[in-house]
């Protein structure tokens, strides 16, 4: 009986430490991924545009306007080069020397951030039917920026065309045939 108190001294002093390590680890969530944090650093940025605008905005009067000027906002921080139609490097991918062209914001950057901001407005009590991110306005100019600076680098844009799963022929024996 003796050596079994030693071994139940040690299981209660474990147990203590795991339930610690628990309690700890409790108080002290991983820290969120990269992208939930840049999806909490854009939905700041947007309250704070709309805060800033004269007069200022409530987020729950907010609508896909206000997200376009925003977008455009953003441009002025871009490190995109966007040829403009006059530009004699217009349409050249790799263009040999410096222009006085603009630049913006590259596409892939508005789509994703659209996209964070779009999931960021639902988890902050939005409904889905009134997000101002999703709606057709904001699409339509997305799609207008891409095809632009495609145009712009001279790379046109091909929409990848959706995989068809290949169906298995049937066998002889499954033919829908009645068999005489």
């Amino acid at each position: 009986m003796s050596s079994n108190k030693g071994k139940d001294i040690i299981a209660e002093g474990s147990s203590s430490r795991s339930s610690a390590a628990a309690d700890q680890q409790q108080q002290n969530p991983p820290p969120p991924s990269r992208y939930e944090s840049q999806k909490r650093r854009d939905w700041n940025t947007f309250g704070q545009y709309l805060r800033n605008q004269r007069p200022p905005v409530a987020l729950s009067q907010c609508n896909s306007n206000h997200v376009l000027e925003f977008l455009r906002y953003l441009d002025q921080f871009g490190k995109t080069k966007v040829h403009l139609q006059g530009c004699v490097f217009f349409g050249q991918p790799e263009p040999p020397g410096p222009c006085s062209c603009p630049l913006k914001q590259a596409w892939g950057s508005l789509d994703a951030l659209i996209g964070r901001l779009r999931a960021a407005y639902e988890e902050n009590g939005g409904l889905p039917e009134t997000n101002p991110f999703a709606s057709g306005g904001i699409r339509i100019y997305l799609r207008e920026v891409r095809d632009s600076q495609a145009k712009a680098r001279g790379i046109p844009y091909k929409k990848k065309k959706k995989r068809r799963i290949a169906m298995k022929p049937k066998d002889d024996h499954s033919s829908s045939f009645p068999i005489q």
